[in-house]
């Protein structure tokens, strides 16, 4: 089994930097910007726990890893005046899943940007592919920024710091 220290390389925070403050969230999908983001949610990992109660042991249980589980992922932004996102969604569904008759997955990526524009530190996703697009509600009494959210659905994701 390998030592911790074989996966810390030391800590280094973003904001000793100056850099932890951030503007948007990048999309990119098989390297192909799609969207900035003003929220993102969904980011999680979560390893299910097995429970084993040994006979004659009295003092504990026995506890062993399960399954590893992700979140969906929830991109929310402002409405602009590209189709990127619903684009994506309709390579999914309808014509798109008729041509191909099989869910396209993706490699994408979300990558944290600081206010001046640098990359702070992004999560690859793998095997990706949206399963919900929302856009505004449409109301002239609201002045509320309208918005469109995007939902995607993946096998995992890796960490990659700049």
């Amino acid at each position: 089994m390998p030592s911790l220290s074989a996966f810390f390389t030391g800590i280094d925070h973003l904001f000793e930097r100056g850099g932890a403050l951030t503007s948007t969230f990048l999309l990119e999908v098989d390297g192909l910007a799609i969207g900035r983001f003003s929220s993102v949610s969904g980011l999680k990992m979560e390893v299910s726990v097995e429970t084993y109660a040994e006979g004659g042991e009295n003092g504990y249980e026995h506890k062993f890893p399960g399954r590893v589980t992700w979140d969906n992922l929830v991109f929310k932004r402002g409405i602009t005046h590209d189709n990127n996102l619903f684009n994506w969604f309709e390579m999914n569904v309808g014509p798109g899943l008729t041509m191909t008759n099989m869910v396209a997955r993706h490699t994408a990526a979300i990558t944290m940007m600081s206010a001046t524009g640098g990359r702070l530190r992004s999560w690859v996703v793998m095997d990706a592919f949206p399963i919900r697009w929302q856009g505004p509600d449409f109301d002239s009494d609201n002045d509320q920024l309208p918005t469109e959210e995007l939902e995607v659905a993946h096998h995992g994701f890796t960490s990659v710091t700049f």
